[in-house]
Order: structure tokens, then C-alpha cells, then sequence
């Protein structure tokens, strides 16, 4: 909280600061060569004016090429100002390096934008306090797909080294195809024709993590590197134009990770940790990738442009350590703990620290492992008829597959509780870790096992436990459109046109037990323990007060016949998970562009409007009644469903010129964000809960279900946001050329700093409810899995079934302030120092019909603050960042790959970097970085009942360095 204040305060200071040094500039004379290109640049007819105006408000932008963080600052600032809707932006400081450790982290730092972690790698978006459900993605203006088993595009897939820019659509307009409810991220690679002259960069980085390797083994390390090479020319008299890029990299992640089963009440009425899951992790994530970019412009009249990029990454973990069952198991918890008052819950307090007896602890030794692949081709054609007449032609085609092994090896001292037992003491610390101080030595007396009995239901000795999802996801895309320029009126041109898209998406997985080789598995001869061959001793917990315990590869006892897989049915996720999606969109849309004078107000922008059709369809399975007989002999029959619908998005964008250097920006839109392709699933999973089988209550019965909803609708929303933006003159430290003048954002209007205040109100309806529910009679689907002796005991056969509706409504709406300051505008002696801060404000309320309470929406952070200092001369760079949110409820990992909603703690994550490039001599082009992320060694929480010490997941990553260096030929 006091962080919280003290960044409220930073920002409101600096805005203040801001404002003094903005009338310093406006009262001083504008210096340097930005005023020298405005006083140059020629008077036109209206006519060029108009098409010059057009060129400007391109989709994709171009910024001139010039070197540095500033020139970042500055060409991601000229995008800024010279969109047609309320963006954000950021571009390369020079051909193939964008800044920021990652394109998400880089992201991360927009106004209005914030990142979640995930195996402490940025990874997904949140846009306006909306998560990644909720915006979309595109490269080169094509929709992109997801390498996960929803929508949610994961931007470290994206090497980082591909782009040249990338703008945030905070606003849409009808011409942009594939917008997102909150937001719409385009990425932008090199178009070599847009450039002057040939271009090539290498940068390669050694990275390490400051924290020793905690799970050795096969395919991970605490060290890693990145090198990337981008290459750009063109030939035949500039008509042929091509890039090559590629982007190899190994990231090293060290983890240590805790996830505490839950707070059961004690006898006391006080909350106590009842087990945790508790691992040293040691992950890397390798990644091959490759660009390339032709292009050809024959003559005035076509242009053709073919992009084609692929991705293939190998993330792997080595996972070790042990699993503590307490209250949750035949552990007895002693008295005499520490208990301190509980503000959350009336008359009950919180178990600090105490001891359990009788504890049977499972040794894990676990492995994960991601494969995926990723692949865009994006083909473009714009024919130029005439001066007033412009067709474009586009296919655009991505594909991703993903498979995951998720294996978990189990070991301990006896079988069923029947080892030795411990006596644990456990202390809850104020950063919300578990440590532990058991007695016993895990690394002698270890033996393959089923230590807790956990497979007995299943007539099996469950010795281990694999998932194997997979997931395949393709979108193609075909669109034309043409526009009509205008010589005169208000408005500059007229665009009309159509897209087609079809998209398809399928979820499958493999589960299935490691049982120990040699024996039946039931009947009574089932082989209980078996030794373990190779292991040796290792310390993955010592972190948090664990002593050594016997650690294995589980795939060479796999190998040797000591493990042996036995598939099982449903298992943890219910009957049966797979799934299937299709959709089809026929999109067609109009929009008038504006370019006008009212009085002395300059006014340009946009309005049409989208009508979206879409046909989807969707399938999956469910258990056919009558099918069971005994145990696990169940059938499945297919399932599918569809539905069709049209929505119509309409679309404003005004941009009020009230001077040179003042813009007001007013947006009014409606949009959409189309359900999760794992909630559109057609399959209902049945679920029998032995625990329950005498309870009469149906809402904690024997039976449940849960389902997806293939006739689901878009969540809609009205979008309204209105951005007043200040530009400062002068700044710049650069002459723009002919060419750059005619061709760059940069040259055309500046990119000195900036301040602006903006505000957002997005009302949403039709949105998802994930967990609507409804009784059903179970009858039909008996026994499943109940025997002749189990079936008189069923308490009722009625149950719960969940799935998700388009009933809930709300809002999202906030305030948010930027200032881009460089400080040579306050005074020219601190010309090369500047900062940026950004800080939002947002509110949300999300309600459910039969719960009158509103939540807030997933996701969403109600402060979101970033900090950039930068100093920048004679070759000398170095900034440091800070990116802090507060909680919100995000989505983390849970059983069988699944997703999970899970409340985030909040916090400050920081980054710095400092480089020298050498601008002259036999070096010249070379720079030398150094950079260090997370320095802060932020710890990754989350928890539930809106208690902090709670927790459910307890991460930290350590530190992560590295040293590099570029080379830019010249």
C-alpha cells in the first residue's frame, strides 16, 4: 500500500513537472531540426495534401531509422500521434532490436497495458484491466492464433528480434479486421521497399540466472543464450526488396515453487495449511526461428509483398521435491501452534506456525515439457489504378501445434501410509511462504511407491500420473478492399471491403497412470514398492528448510520396465475432455476517413461500420447412458452443436486539432470478444465422487458434470474513450532526409515527448458466465463405475451440471496519465536524460444473475504504474524500469493443463540497461549491453479468499542477467 501511494504520488508530481516543463517549451523557441523540417516542408494543392494525409494514416506505420533508445522513444511517439484511433506504439531502436528483455515485457510497459507472468517469463496481455481473453492479435494485419487451448495469444512465442514496430489499438475502426474487445496488438515486421538502403544487425546475448541449478537433469540449465540476425536489401533498382531474419534462443529459469492444497479449518475454527506441493524447478525454453520478407513494386502501380515466419520452441523443466499431506491426510496436528487473529473471517484466527505429526510426505520427481510450433504466411497485393483509386488484395494463413508431457513420479518409504512417518514443524512467513523442518532423511530407505494410496480407487498402485495434451489451431484468412480518395470535401477517402475467415481448433489428451511393472493390477497382486535404480542424492528444497532427498529420472525407470503405464478414464478432468471447434466469419465494412477544418479546429479520424456473420460449430463427446457396467467399461458417443449469429460494430474516431501540438481524441465503438474455444466445446464430462456416494444433498452428490456450450455467443461492449495529448516541440537530435520525409511518421509530425489524460468506460453484456449450473437427473448413466456393492449406498442420484451462458453484465472504466519527457526541454545541459510515467486507475464490477454481488472482472489490476528513466549520449546508454500492478485475478496453470482462475498478488518488477555503441573507428556499428531483469526478485503469489496469506501458488525466479552485443553493419 505504501508503494502504492508513494507511485500515486511519483505520478502526480511528475504530471505536474510535466505540465511546468510543456509551458517552459511552448514559451521558449522551438530548437533543432524538427522546427527546421516543419518550416521546409513545401506547400502542396489539395489534392497532394489529401494523399499525403492518406500515406499518413496507413494502418501500418513506418518510422525512420535511426538508432537508440530515444529514437525509439521518438518513433514510437510520431506512431502515436499520427494514428487515426488511440493507439500506442513502440519500434526497433535499430533493425532487429526492439527494447525490452522480451516483445511481452516491452509491451508490458504501454500505457494502459500490463503482463502476467508465467514460469516467470511475461507472457500474456492485459489491455484496460481486461485480460487476454478479451484482445487479439495480429502480424502484418493477420489474425494470429494460439499455441494454448483458448484464444489468448502468448507473445513470447514471438521472437522479439522480428519487428519494427508494433501499435496497440486502443480504439477500433471498421477497417481493421480481427479487433479485439479491449484491444488489438499489430505487430509490424521490416518491409526492406520502405527502406533506404540495405540494412543488416547481429546481437547475440549470454544469459544466466542467479540461482544455482535446483533440479539438474536432461535438457534444462541455468545459463542460456540469444542470437539473432536480421538482414535487409534490395535490388533491381529498388523494385525487389527482401528480409531474412532468424531468432535462436535458450532462456534459463530457476523456480522455486510452492502450492499449498488449501485452509481447512482446525478444530479451533482457525484456518491451518492443509499439505503443499512444494519444488525446486530448473527450466529452459529453446526456440528456432526464422523470417522472411519479399517484396516487389514493379512500378507506381503494384506493390506485392509475401511474409512468411515460423517459430518452434522447446520449453523442458526438471521438477523436484516433496509433497507434504497435513490436515488433509492422517497427519495429526499438534497444539501449541502460534494462531494470530484473522480480520477476514469473524471469530477465527490463522494458524501462523505448529508441528504435525504422523506425517507420510511423497517424494516427487517430475518432468514438463512444451513443444510447439507456429506459423504465419501473409500475402499482400495493392494495386494503385489511379490517384483516387487503390484496391488491396490480402490472404493471410497461421497455424500452431503444441503438445505437452506434464509426468509426475512418485516414491517414498512404504506404501499406503505404511513407511515411516515424520514430524514436520511448519512456519508461515510474512512473504507468504511455507517453510517446513522435517526430521526424517528422504534420501535412504527410498523406494517407488504409492506412498499416500492415492490410486486405490482405481484398483491400481499409482506409482505416477502423465498428461499429454495437444492442441492444433489454424486460421485463414482472404480479404479485399478498396478505397475511393477524395480532392476535396471532408472527407479524404471512402473504404469498403470484405474478409473471410475460417477457423479451426482441436483439444485432445492422454492420461494415464505409472503403475510398478511385474504384477496384476488388481486382484490383489499388484507390485506396492519396487527399488529405484540410478538415483543419487540432490537438494531442490533446502530454500525453504528441506533437507536431501533422492532424486531419479523417471524416464529411464520407464525405460527398464520399473514404471509401466496403465491408461485411465477421465481421471482428474471428468468424462471425456476432447474437444473440437470450427467458426466461419464473413465480414464485411465500410468507413468514410475525415480530413476537415471546423473553423480554426483541424478535425480527421474515421467512422463506418463491421457486420460480422459467424457460423460455429463445435464437438466432443460424452458418456453414453446405460454404457457402464463395472469399473472403468464405459462408451462414448459423439457430440456436436451449432449456431450462427450476426453482430454489427459500429465505429467512430475524432481527432480534434485544437493547435499544432494538441490533439483531443474521442472513440465511440462497439465490439466483441467471442467465447474460449474451451468453453465452446461440445462434451459433457461426468464425474463420480466415491466421498460423496452417501450424501443425500445434490450439490455435494455423487454425480456432477461439467460442459461446454458450442451454442455460445460473443461477450459485446460499448466502447468509449476519449485521450487529450499534448506534443512537445523540438527534441529530436536528427536530420530527416528527403526520402525519410516523404515516407516516416517521424519526419512528418516529430516525436519529442509528450503528456497526455485519457479515460475509458467499457460497458460489457451478453459476458460469459463460466459456472452457471442446473440439477439433473444422473439415472440413466448408472452404475457408472459403482459396484453391485457400492450401488444401494448412492445417496441420490441427482447432481450439479456447470457450464457457461451469456448472462452476465458490467463494466470496466478508468483514468490514466502519461508523460514522455525529455528533459533538454527543460534545459538544454540535461539534453540526453528523460522519463517516462504512466500510471492507471481502474474499476470494474461484474454481475451474474441469482448473485447480486458484483465481482471484479478476471484479470483486472485497479492500479497499474510504469517508470522508465533513461540517460542517452555519445554512444552511453542506460535506463532502468520499474512495472508495477496491484492484485487481480489472473489465470495460472492447473490439473491436466487446464487453465485456472487464481487472485495475483500485486507488486514492483524492475529492469535495467546499460550500453556503449561505438560510432566511429574500426568498431564502429558495434555495441556492448549489459542487462539484468526482475531484479527485484519479485515473488509470484497468488491466493484465495481475499486473504493474502492464503496462498494457493508461491513462486520466485531469482535474478536474470546477461551479456550481449550488437552489431549493425553499415
Amino acid at each position: 500500500m505504501v508503494l502504492k501511494h508513494n507511485m500515486l504520488a511519483m505520478a502526480i508530481a511528475s504530471v505536474c513537472f510535466g505540465m511546468c516543463g510543456a509551458a517552459y517549451a511552448a514559451t521558449a523557441p522551438a530548437a533543432g531540426p524538427q522546427q527546421s523540417t516543419q518550416d521546409q516542408a513545401p506547400t502542396t494543392s489539395a489534392e497532394q495534401s489529401k494523399k499525403d494525409e492518406k500515406d499518413k494514416h496507413k494502418t501500418q506505420m513506418q518510422a525512420v531509422e535511426v538508432n537508440g533508445f530515444i529514437s525509439s522513444i521518438e518513433n514510437s511517439t510520431a506512431l502515436k500521434r499520427n494514428a487515426s484511433t488511440i493507439v500506442e506504439a513502440v519500434s526497433a531502436e535499430q533493425v532487429g532490436k526492439l527494447p525490452g528483455v522480451s516483445i511481452a515485457d516491452t509491451l508490458g510497459r504501454l500505457p494502459g497495458l500490463a503482463v502476467q507472468t508465467l514460469n516467470g517469463r511475461p507472457q500474456v496481455l492485459t489491455i484496460h484491466g481486461l485480460g487476454p481473453d478479451f484482445s487479439t492479435a495480429l502480424v502484418n494485419g493477420g489474425q494470429q492464433v494460439s499455441t494454448s487451448n483458448n484464444r489468448d495469444v502468448q507473445f513470447d512465442q514471438y521472437p522479439s528480434s522480428w519487428f519494427d514496430n508494433v501499435v496497440v489499438h486502443l480504439s477500433p475502426s471498421a477497417n481493421l479486421i480481427g479487433q479485439g474487445l479491449s484491444g488489438t496488438v499489430d505487430m509490424h515486421t521490416i518491409r526492406p521497399l520502405e527502406k533506404s538502403g540495405p540494412e543488416a544487425a547481429v546481437n547475440a546475448k549470454y544469459i544466466w540466472n542467479s540461482m544455482s541449478e535446483l533440479a539438474p537433469g536432461k535438457g534444462v540449465s541455468n545459463k542460456g543464450y540469444n542470437l539473432n540476425g536480421v538482414w535487409v536489401n534490395q535490388f533491381a533498382d529498388h523494385t525487389v526488396g527482401v528480409t531474412l531474419g532468424v531468432d535462436l534462443e535458450n532462456n534459463p529459469t530457476q523456480i522455486q515453487h510452492q502450492g499449498p492444497w488449501g485452509y481447512p479449518s482446525d478444530s479451533n475454527g482457525d484456518a491451518v495449511i492443509g499439505g503443499s506441493k512444494n519444488f525446486g524447478i530448473t527450466d529452459s525454453m529453446k526456440r528456432n526461428g526464422a523470417l522472411a520478407t519479399v517484396q516487389w513494386q514493379p512500378n507506381e502501380h503494384y506493390t506485392g509483398t509475401i511474409d512468411l515466419t515460423y517459430d518452434n520452441f522447446k520449453e523442458v523443466q526438471q521438477a523436484k521435491g516433496m509433497e507434504f499431506p497435513l490436515w488433509w491426510s492422517s497427519a495429526q496436528l499438534q497444539p501449541g501452534g502460534v494462531v494470530i487473529p484473522d480480520p477476514h473471517v469473524s471469530g477465527g484466527g490463522f494458524v501462523q506456525s505448529g508441528t504435525y505429526a504422523n506425517v507420510t510426505p511423497v517424494i516427487r520427481n517430475d518432468y514438463n515439457s512444451t513443444s510447439a510450433g507456429v506459423t504465419n504466411f501473409n500475402w499482400e497485393n495493392k494495386f494503385t489504378i489511379n490517384e483516387n483509386w487503390t484496391i488491396n488484395a490480402n490472404a493471410n494463413y497461421s497455424r500452431a501445434t503444441r503438445r505437452d508431457v506434464n509426468l509426475e513420479s512418485y516414491s517414498g518409504t512404504g506404501y499406503n501410509k505404511t513407511g515411516a512417518t515424520d514430524t514436520v514443524g511448519f512456519n508461515e512467513l510474512g512473504n507468504g511462504m511455507l517453510f517446513l523442518n522435517p526430521s526424517l532423511d528422504y534420501t535412504n530407505g527410498v523406494v517407488l511407491t504409492d506412498p499416500q494410496g492415492w490410486g486405490a480407487g482405481s484398483d491400481v498402485v499409482q506409482a505416477g500420473f502423465i498428461n499429454a495434451p495437444r492442441t492444433v489451431d489454424s486460421l485463414a484468412n482472404v480479404r479485399i478492399a478498396v478505397e475511393r480518395s477524395f480532392a476535396s470535401g471532408p472527407f479524404s477517402s471512402m473504404e469498403f471491403g470484405v474478409s473471410n475467415s475460417r477457423r479451426n481448433k482441436s483439444y485432445h489428451i492422454d492420461q494415464s497412470f505409472l503403475t510398478l511393472g511385474g504384477g496384476t493390477i488388481s486382484g490383489g497382486s499388484a507390485v506396492t514398492t519396487a527399488a529405484i535404480q540410478g538415483g543419487s542424492s540432490c537438494d531442490p528444497l533446502s530454500w525453504m528448510g528441506v533437507g536431501s532427498q533422492l532424486c531419479y529420472n523417471p524416464f529411464a525407470l520407464i525405460g527398464n520396465g520399473s514404471l509401466a503405464n496403465v491408461p485411465t478414464f477421465g481421471s482428474n478432468t471428468g468424462t471425456p475432455p476432447d474437444w473440437k471447434t470450427h467458426e466461419n466469419v464473413f465480414t464485411p465494412y465500410v468507413q468514410f476517413n475525415i480530413d476537415t477544418q471546423l473553423g480554426g479546429v483541424s478535425l480527421r479520424g474515421n467512422f463506418g461500420i463491421q457486420a460480422q456473420r459467424t457460423s460455429q460449430r463445435a464437438s466432443g463427446e460424452r458418456v453414453a447412458p446405460d454404457s457402464a457396467t463395472t469399473g472403468n467399461n464405459i462408451v462414448l458417443i459423439p457430440v456436436t452443436g451449432s449456431t450462427s449469429y450476426t453482430r454489427y460494430l459500429p465505429s467512430a474516431n475524432l481527432i480534434f486539432g485544437f493547435t499544432d501540438n494538441d490533439d483531443l481524441r474521442v472513440s465511440a465503438a462497439r465490439t466483441l470478444a467471442r467465447p474460449r474455444m474451451d468453453q465452446m466445446n461440445a462434451g459433457l464430462g461426468v464425474s463420480g465422487d466415491n466421498s460423496h456416494l452417501q450424501s443425500t444433498d445434490p450439490n455435494q452428490a455423487y454425480f456432477s458434470a461439467k460442459g461446454g456450450n458450442p451454442k455460445l455467443r460473443p461477450t459485446m461492449a460499448d466502447n468509449f474513450n476519449v485521450s487529450y495529448e499534448h506534443y512537445f516541440s523540438g527534441g529530436n537530435s536528427y536530420q530527416c532526409n528527403s526520402a525519410d520525409q516523404k515516407n516516416s511518421d517521424l519526419c512528418r509530425s516529430g516525436g519529442g515527448g509528450y503528456f497526455s489524460v485519457s479515460g475509458y468506460f467499457i460497458g460489457l453484456h451478453d459476458y460469459i458466465n463460466p459456472n452457471a449450473s442446473f440439477l439433473y437427473d444422473f439415472s440413466p448413466f448408472l452404475p457408472f463405475k459403482l459396484s453391485a456393492q457400492q450401488l444401494p449406498l448412492l445417496g441420490t442420484p441427482y447432481g450439479i451440471v456447470t457450464g457457461p451462458t451469456n448472462d452476465g453484465r458490467g463494466y470496466v472504466k478508468g483514468l490514466q496519465g502519461t508523460l514522455n519527457l525529455p528533459f533538454n526541454l527543460i534545459a538544454q545541459p540535461l539534453d540526453g536524460f528523460g522519463v517516462i510515467l504512466t500510471g492507471n486507475r481502474t474499476k470494474s464490477s461484474l454481475v451474474y444473475p441469482g448473485n447480486p454481488t458484483p465481482i471484479t472482472v478476471p484479470g483486472l489490476s485497479k492500479w497499474v504504474a510504469n517508470a522508465t528513466l533513461y540517460y542517452q549520449h555519445n554512444g552511453f546508454e542506460a535506463r532502468i524500469s520499474d512495472n508495477y500492478r496491484s492484485n487481480f485475478l489472473g489465470e495460472v496453470s492447473g490439473i491436466s493443463a487446464t487453465r485456472v482462475e487464481q487472485t495475483l498478488r500485486g507488486g514492483s518488477s524492475y529492469d535495467a540497461q546499460v550500453s556503449y555503441t561505438f560510432d566511429s573507428g574500426s568498431l564502429k556499428g558495434l555495441t556492448l549491453i549489459a542487462q539484468g531483469s526482475n531484479l527485484s526478485n519479485k515473488i509470484f503469489t497468488t491466493f484465495q479468499n481475499n486473504d493474502p496469506r492464503q496462498v494457493q501458488t508461491w513462486e520466485r525466479y531469482g535474478r536474470t542477467y546477461s551479456l550481449g552485443a550488437s552489431y549493425k553493419f553499415q
